[in-house]
């Protein structure tokens, strides 16, 4: 699956990824492939990214290791759509 983290500033990551979990307004819930499209509106917490990720220098200090070995990023809010097995996080 393809994942793209987006900010107002910088794209944060792009490329592909095993699952995705995000901080969802109702609680946390993760996505693997070929997940039905969704929408949704994210709330505080971390974005979790499971798989090897190759992150850019220039934001590499936004990302941090897990307990699982996944790869966090915190947000305080954001907007997520699914389609075609691609994600995309907006996020604050």
């Amino acid at each position: 699956m393809f994942l793209e983290i987006v900010t107002p500033e910088a794209i944060l990551y792009s490329g592909e990824v095993i699952s995705v979990a995000v901080p969802g307004i109702n609680g946390e819930f993760q996505m693997l492939d070929n997940h039905a499209p969704i929408v949704s509106i994210l709330g505080k917490g971390n974005v979790k990214i499971y798989g090897t990720v190759q992150l850019d220098k220039a934001v590499a200090d936004k990302f941090s290791k897990g307990a699982n070995n996944e790869t966090l990023l915190a947000i305080n809010s954001g907007t997520l759509e699914m389609k075609g097995n691609k994600v995309i996080v907006l996020a604050d």
